[in-house]
């Protein structure tokens, strides 16, 4: 394949247009390990490995665009949450990141609990053998349909989430002859640094019962006094992909004072205080995430400091690290397929996906970074914008980043630290097909979600 030198957008930083970007890198070969899944390496031919398999041959047996997740790198991050918090807290992955069987038994290997949000992830989970006590389900509206069968299954715990639900909840319960775990999500008035789409905390937003005018404390009332339900615990998420601690403080004092109240109004110590998830990953090189250790070691000093303040034994915490574990261990693998520069303003890279598997720049203004992946290149920066394949002006994949001036259709080019949301969020807009999920482990790569197939579109469209 020949590559021949495009014409460019701009080159050098002090000519670059206002946008999201930062100064040119000095290497664009390089590959900061704080986007990159922990295996991924540049071979000395150029071409990027993973798990010992390096992106042609990927390329070649599973096709592009295609997610490519490091097992090794998924394992180690459950691992690294569940030893930072010990046996004395509970680790939930939170299901609604990326979901899929195989994932579901390397979590039950690893020792993590499953946080599951709709009937679809609860029966992935059970059918892949994660044991029900070990699941808790969440959801702002779940049906009659979906309670009956986490309760008939015997999930660990259901999130209750309005006052309708408390009933409900307890009603299927009765009707079945059993108690069921419950934690009451309250919403605390915190607003999360965050996007105002994945902030959950404050009181304008459809999940929980707001902890203002008195609401939480009598759902709690109201729960406490029903045959069907077993209140173990008070919830709280503040948001996602938040960096800042201090909103977790503000949320923990919070919870702790509901926790004070239940026990002077009821005489009843709630044993658990679940916090959430929410921590964020590094999408870029600007961004600087904590380390789960640091996470722990600065909840339970919160949470504990707080118990002691307001005289209660310290409860049980829980966190739900979705994005945390899965986010870093994957890219995107694209084809490039045409290139067009815009004098004085960008070149436009185009690959062979595009919003259908990457919708967080879109829906949430997200940033991602990008990097020649089949080769390496000498060439001078030009300041690209990498978009896709959908008749769509708004989709992007990566707003504005740096890639080679000889960059040429045909080439391969990677997106990190997409394995949260991105495949759960995947859509067949304008009739595209999903990639696969591929798990490369050992020098072996393998589908755990296998591609699309147009026989799959056509199987639902019943004419």
């Amino acid at each position: 394949m020949s590559r021949s030198a495009h014409p460019a957008g701009p080159r050098h930083a002090d000519v670059l247009p206002e946008g999201h970007y930062s100064a040119p890198p000095a290497d664009l070969n390089a590959l900061d390990p704080k986007v990159w899944a922990r295996t991924v390496a540049r071979g000395a031919d150029g071409v990027v490995t993973v798990g010992g398999v390096d992106v042609k041959t990927l390329a070649e047996q599973h096709g592009t665009p295609a997610y490519v997740l490091d097992e090794s790198d998924f394992r180690a991050r459950a691992r690294a949450w569940r030893d930072a918090f010990g046996t004395d807290a509970d680790v939930f992955y939170a299901g609604k990141a990326f979901l899929s069987r195989a994932v579901v038994r390397w979590l039950h290997e690893e020792g993590l609990n499953l946080d599951v949000c709709s009937g679809g992830e609860l029966t992935t989970a059970l059918s892949a053998g994660m044991p029900a006590e070990r699941i808790a389900f969440h959801g702002n509206n779940k049906s009659v349909a979906e309670i009956r069968r986490a309760v008939e299954a015997g999930v660990g715990r259901i999130v209750l989430d309005s006052f309708q639900e408390i009933v409900r909840v307890a009603h299927i319960a009765q009707e079945l002859g059993t108690r069921q775990r419950v934690q009451i999500r309250i919403t605390v008035g915190v607003e999360a640094h965050t996007h105002e789409f994945i902030a959950t905390a404050h009181e304008d937003q459809k999940f929980g019962i707001p902890l203002a005018g008195g609401q939480a404390a009598e759902a709690v009332r109201r729960a406490l006094q029903l045959d069907g339900l077993d209140v173990i615990g008070i919830h709280s998420h503040i948001g996602s992909q938040i960096f800042d601690m201090s909103g977790f403080e503000v949320a923990a004092h919070r919870v702790v004072g509901l926790l004070k109240d239940i026990r002077d109004e009821h005489g009843v110590e709630l044993p658990e205080i679940d916090l959430g998830g929410g921590l964020g990953i590094a999408y870029t090189s600007d961004d600087d995430p904590r380390e789960p250790h640091e996470i722990a070691k600065a909840l339970t000093e919160i949470v504990t400091r707080e118990c002691e303040a307001a005289k209660l034994r310290t409860p049980r915490i829980s966190v739900e690290p979705g994005r945390a574990i899965v986010g870093p261990t994957a890219f995107t693998l694209y084809e490039v397929g045409t290139i067009k520069p815009l004098d004085g303003l960008r070149t436009y890279v185009s690959v062979d996906g595009g919003m259908s598997d990457n919708i967080r720049t879109a829906l949430y203004d997200a940033e991602y970074s990008v990097a020649l992946v089949s080769r390496a290149s000498d060439a001078e920066p030009m300041l690209a914008r990498v978009v896709g394949k959908h008749c769509e002006s708004g989709d992007i994949v990566v707003k504005d980043a740096f890639l080679p001036t000889d960059l040429a259709p045909g080439d391969l080019i990677a997106v990190p630290a997409t394995g949260a949301y991105c495949r759960s969020m995947a859509s067949n807009y304008n009739h595209v097909l999903r990639p696969p999920v591929v798990a490369v482990r050992d020098g072996v790569s393998r589908e755990i979600v296998r591609r699309e197939t147009e026989e799959d579109l056509l199987r639902l469209d019943v004419g």
